[in-house]
């Protein structure tokens, strides 16, 4: 080889001829690569002859190659098609799967340095490994750098200059400093989401009379969400009544005024709230502190509202001097069940919005708002706390709760949507997009719900909401089953709670992405997107 042809192949690496693979020269560089750094060949993979290879251990797999004068030190592990161009450097603990492709000046580094102890000088503190993990067919843009931690998903585009420090969605394509999603290769289209909503619409609307009327048992709507078990709960009325009106309608033979009159006996006059006549409260336990009681306020109230009527008794329970309200609030359990804290605060502040509308109010509004606004994490956006078991997922559960019967029922603004929008991204990606048996409607609503209303105020991270609403609607023409409706959950049977949930959550997806006009279902109750306004 001559001089020319040793530099092309240093710069031009992809010129490479099986000739230059198998010559003496390079299977000698490459046996003692493997004595010196630890590294593993195919037989069809080749380094370039000034390429700095320092690595404790390196696997270059079929058809993969590296350019010369490209840096890789550490532990790099390259599937097969992968490429390294001239310049780039990789450092730490590096794993990228097949058809990688790294272009130029590109800086991988998997390993960071301690800082944390301003005490002692940052030469002296440890290192600390996570490593990068890049999925298959990513290509990587010239400059780019990615830092310690950060996993690319399968089909992900870096662009060129991109300075990425989270986790790269699957065929995303980020850019920027620091980068950030700007839109989604090839799949998801909007015109492909509208003919699944339209699709799946269809068939939810000339089956839902006979799914409303499976679910009835001797005059009573009952759930059948445990597993072929079947119980008795005033919810499943209300249920029914919400799926009729979301398709403009009502059920089937409802007698309107005994239905109103039914739900109406359900309110206790001395609190306000409803108590389930199926279910009542435990024997000395207030009945603010249970929480059919306080979701009946949801309930029934709305079902009342979607017939025509409304409570017939104000809701004193939550007209409280500001400390009784306030010691209410403090003494929910936010540290370990932000879920339930977050349910509570949705029932308070709906019983408001109905004491507001059809009564009288004081200020109890303004204690509930003011105490929210002091109590929420600056950090996540969130209230409550995150637990060892679940992470951010009670938080996250919880802040739909609380939003949704406060900020987005009173037209409100969300404080921090930013930081909510990073931390409800998070939960639902350590949850695999709530996959298996977390695959639940309610987990999918107190996704898609706090992101809609965060995003009606910033259009931080919008591209990787909008594809979650996207993924949400393919999953859900899948799911649903003819004549059944929709299971709440994996391993249940469909019935109504999971079929007015999912309705409700394919509206809001599909409203997160505008294309809701392609849906024929439009939530009227529970899950309505609809502010009031505080001044009713």
């Amino acid at each position: 080889m001559n001089d020319w042809q040793h530099q092309r192949l240093q710069y031009l690496t992809w010129d490479r001829t099986s000739e230059d693979v198998n010559s003496a020269e390079h299977r000698a560089r490459q046996a003692e690569l493997g004595e010196r750094a630890g590294a593993q060949f195919h037989s069809t993979a080749y380094v370039a002859a000034d390429a700095a290879i320092f690595t404790t251990r390196l696997v270059l797999g079929e058809q993969s190659w590296i350019a010369g004068h490209a840096l890789v030190r550490g532990e790099v592990v390259f599937g097969a098609h992968c490429t390294v161009n001239p310049h780039a450097m990789i450092s730490g603990k590096v794993t990228c799967g097949d058809g990688v492709r790294i272009a130029s000046h590109v800086s991988l580094v998997g390993f960071n340095h301690g800082y944390d102890d301003p005490d002692t000088p940052i030469y002296r503190q440890k290192h600390e490994t996570l490593g990068i993990t890049i999925g298959d067919d990513v290509w990587i843009g010239a400059n780019a750098v990615v830092v310690d931690g950060v996993t690319i998903g399968r089909g992900a585009v870096i662009a060129a200059g991109a300075v990425v420090s989270k986790d790269v969605p699957e065929m995303a394509i980020v850019g920027g400093v620091p980068a950030k999603v700007l839109r989604f290769r090839g799949r998801g289209r909007r015109d492909e989401s509208r003919a699944q909503l339209q699709a799946l619409g269809d068939r939810a609307a000339a089956q839902y009379q006979a799914i409303l009327e499976r679910n009835m048992v001797e005059g009573d709507y009952l759930s059948r969400e445990s597993h072929g078990e079947s119980r008795k709960s005033i919810r499943h009325l209300c249920d029914a009544i919400e799926i009729g009106a979301g398709f403009g309608g009502l059920p089937d033979g409802l007698d309107v005024p005994a239905a109103i009159a039914r739900l109406l006996a359900v309110q206790e006059p001395q609190t306000g709230l409803f108590p389930d006549p199926y279910q009542p409260p435990k024997p000395g336990l207030a009945m603010r502190d249970d929480g059919l009681a306080l979701y009946n306020v949801l309930a029934v109230g709305y079902a009342l509202e979607v017939l025509g009527s409304q409570p017939q008794y104000p809701i004193s329970a939550v007209e409280l001097a500001a400390p009784d309200l306030c010691q209410w609030l403090e003494s929910l359990p936010w540290r370990s069940r932000a879920w339930g804290a977050g349910a509570a605060v949705d029932a308070i502040g709906t019983a408001l919005y109905f004491n507001a509308r059809y009564f009288t109010s004081g200020h109890s509004r303004d204690t509930l708002f003011g105490w929210l606004a002091l109590h929420q994490d600056r950090t996540s956006g969130l209230w409550g706390a995150p637990t060892p078991d679940q992470g951010l997922l009670q938080p996250v559960n919880g802040f739909y709760r609380l939003t949704r019967g406060t900020y987005a029922q009173f037209g409100v603004a969300v404080p921090r949507p930013e930081a909510a929008i990073d931390s409800v991204l998070l939960n639902y990606r350590q949850h695999g997009g709530f996959s298996g048996s977390t695959y639940t409607a309610c987990n999918l609503l107190d996704t898609i719900h706090p992101l809609l209303l965060c995003l009606a105020q910033t259009d931080h991270r919008r591209a990787e909401a909008e594809q979650i609403a996207r993924d949400t609607i393919a999953r859900a023409g899948q799911r649903w089953v003819d004549e059944e409706g929709f299971a709440f959950a994996d391993g249940q049977d469909p019935g109504l709670q999971g079929t007015e949930m999912w309705l409700s959550v394919v509206h809001l997806a599909a409203r997160l992405m505008g294309e809701d006009d392609a849906f024929i279902f439009v939530p009227k109750g529970v899950h309505r997107t609809q502010a009031v306004g505080l001044g009713l």
